[in-house]
């Protein structure tokens, strides 16, 4: 798998063209913003939406394990995306993922859907972590807020980037933005939607698309 490997902050990090990040040192996935279960929380309000999202991110999520030494994943904020989303039909597709997985430690650093939708069932043995939570050198966090200490790797923003063309075209690509203070991650879930950032002059941005990462 294509990948982009940057040095950040005395560390290496693979950023991932399925929008995560890999971190060799710490053996780690880090992912953002899965939102389990929104589709399913629409259709609950009677909204038109796509089916088999869950399976599809579940999916996308097992490929990344098996291609990478994973010891732990950790989610940076919004694993569920409401209690409409802790439906028995869209937990049981967790739990079986989860059995399928066993010996993967999973952390979950509290973010504002996972407050309203309530912890991960005991079941799915999550370690749930109110923000920041430290693992050096890094400040892990759902709200992109400076850390007075550490650098700061965050998601909720779901970081968004227009490549614009002569003739107007738009292509709208999910995107990582690495910098010293705050780092964003991409939306992890299928159905996230997306945030166009404007990149201050100190930020680095690496766009996800096409089974690649490249820098802006």
């Amino acid at each position: 798998m294509n990948f982009q490997a940057i040095e950040h902050c005395g560390q290496t990090l693979w950023l991932l063209p399925d929008k995560a990040i890999y971190w060799p040192a710490r053996h780690a996935l880090l992912i953002a913003d899965v939102h389990i279960g929104k589709a399913a929380s629409y259709r609950a309000l009677h909204q038109p939406v796509p089916r088999g999202t869950t399976e599809a991110t579940l999916a996308r999520l097992d490929a990344l394990l098996a291609a990478y030494h994973c010891e732990q994943l950790i989610v940076l904020g919004d694993f569920l995306h409401a209690r409409t989303a802790r439906a028995p039909a869209t937990l049981a597709k967790v739990q079986l993922w989860r059995e399928q997985h066993q010996n993967l430690r999973i952390v979950l650093i509290r973010g504002n859907h996972d407050r309203n939708a309530g912890d991960p069932p005991a079941s799915l043995d999550v370690d749930v972590m109110d923000e920041p939570w430290i693992l050096q050198p890094f400040a892990l966090q759902h709200e992109p807020l400076p850390h007075p200490t550490n650098p700061v790797l965050a998601g909720h923003v779901h970081p968004v980037f227009v490549l614009r063309g002569k003739a107007r075209q738009r292509l709208l690509l999910p995107c990582f933005l690495i910098d010293e203070q705050v780092s964003l991650l991409p939306a992890f879930g299928e159905f996230t939607g997306g945030w166009e950032i404007t990149p201050a002059s100190t930020s680095q941005v690496y766009l996800a698309g096409a089974g690649r990462v490249w820098p802006l």
